[in-house]
C-alpha cells in the first residue's frame, strides 16, 4: 500500500471523527439551554492540547513538539485557528447547511493556490474531484434556501480560505515536523484566538455536566480527527486529500438522520452520490490504479 493511498484512507478516518464531533455540537445547539459554538470550540482546542501534552510530556518530547519553529508551523497554527473561529460563528449565524458548503470551499482555494505555495501543478482528475464534490456539496446542503445573513456567509468563505491556507502549510512542513508538531502549534494559536475573542463577548458557558461533557467529547473526536488530517496532509497530494474530505458533510447528515430524523431530499440524494463518485472514489481508484501498475512493473534496476 503506497503512502499516498495510505494518506487518503487517513482523510476517510478524520471525515468520520469530524462528523461525530459535529453530531454533538448540533445538539447542544438545539439544547433548550444551548451553548454558544465559540465556547465549544475553545473547549474542542482545550481538549486537544491536553491531549498533545498528556502524550508529548511523559516521554519528554517537550523539544519535539516545538519542532524546527518554521514559519510555516506558526501559520499553520494561525489560519487553522481562525478558520475554526470563522466556521462556528459562520454556523450560528446562518446554520450548518450553507456555512457547511461555504467552508469547504477549501478544497477549491487549495487547487488554485497550491502551485505558487507547493510547486505542485495539478492534474485535469484534480480538477474534475474538487468540482463535482463542490457541486455535489451545494445540492447537499442547497445553501440558496438558507438565512439571508451576509455577515455569516462572508465567515464561511473566509473559514474556507484561511483553512485552505492552513491545510497547505501542513504541506509545507510535514518534511521536517511530525503529525503531533503539527497538531501542537494549530492548538497553540488556536486557543489563544478564542481566548481573545471570548474576552471581547459576553458568551454562555455550559450550564450543567451533561452539557460540559458533551463539549469535551466534541474535544476529543475532534482531537482524533486533527491528528488523521494532518497525517493525511503529510502523505498524500493537498487537492485528493481535500476531495476526500467532501465526504463529512455527507457522513453529518447521514448520522443526522439516524439520530435527530432529519430527511434527505432528492437533491440531497443526489449531491450525496456527487460527492461519493468525484471526491471519494474517483481519488481512491485513481490511487489504487497508479499503485497496482507501480506493483506490476516491479522495483527499478540499479544503476
Amino acid at each position: 500500500m503506497s503512502l499516498e493511498f495510505r494518506g487518503l484512507l487517513d482523510m476517510l478516518v478524520a471525515c468520520l471523527l469530524f462528523s461525530a464531533m459535529s453530531l454533538c455540537v448540533f445538539a447542544l445547539s438545539r439544547d433548550p439551554e444551548p451553548v454558544d459554538a465559540p465556547v465549544v470550540g475553545l473547549i474542542r482546542v482545550s481538549v486537544n492540547l491536553v491531549l498533545v501534552l498528556m502524550h508529548a510530556l511523559p516521554r519528554g518530547e517537550c523539544r519535539l513538539l516545538w519542532g524546527d519553529m518554521r514559519p510555516a508551523l506558526w501559520l499553520r497554527g494561525f489560519f487553522g485557528g481562525a478558520s475554526l473561529l470563522l466556521s462556528f460563528l459562520s454556523i450560528e449565524r446562518i446554520g450548518p447547511g450553507e456555512s457547511g458548503f461555504l467552508t469547504a470551499t477549501s478544497g477549491l482555494f487549495i487547487a488554485i493556490l497550491s502551485p505558487m505555495l507547493t510547486g505542485h501543478s495539478q492534474k485535469l482528475l484534480d480538477w474534475v474531484a474538487i468540482s463535482g464534490g463542490l457541486i455535489g456539496l451545494y445540492l447537499l446542503m442547497q445553501p440558496g434556501s438558507g438565512s439571508e445573513d451576509l455577515s455569516g456567509r462572508w465567515m464561511g468563505l473566509c473559514s474556507g480560505f484561511l483553512a485552505a491556507l492552513a491545510y497547505l502549510m501542513v504541506s509545507r512542513s510535514a518534511r521536517s515536523n511530525p503529525p503531533l508538531t503539527v497538531v501542537f502549534y494549530f492548538c497553540l494559536l488556536a486557543l489563544l484566538i478564542h481566548f481573545l475573542w471570548l474576552t471581547q463577548t459576553a458568551l454562555g458557558w455550559p450550564k450543567n455536566p451533561r452539557h460540559f461533557l458533551m463539549a469535551v467529547g466534541a474535544g476529543l473526536l475532534g482531537s482524533l480527527a486533527q491528528f488523521f488530517l494532518t497525517r493525511a496532509y503529510q502523505r498524500a497530494s493537498a487537492v485528493r486529500v481535500s476531495a476526500i474530505g467532501y465526504l463529512a458533510p455527507l457522513l453529518s447528515l447521514g448520522l443526522s438522520s439516524w439520530v435527530f430524523g432529519i430527511r434527505p431530499g432528492q437533491e440531497a440524494l443526489v449531491g450525496s452520490a456527487m460527492i461519493l463518485l468525484a471526491g471519494v472514489l474517483l481519488p481512491l481508484v485513481v490511487e489504487l490504479r497508479a499503485a497496482r501498475k507501480a506493483g506490476d512493473q516491479g522495483p527499478s534496476p540499479r544503476q
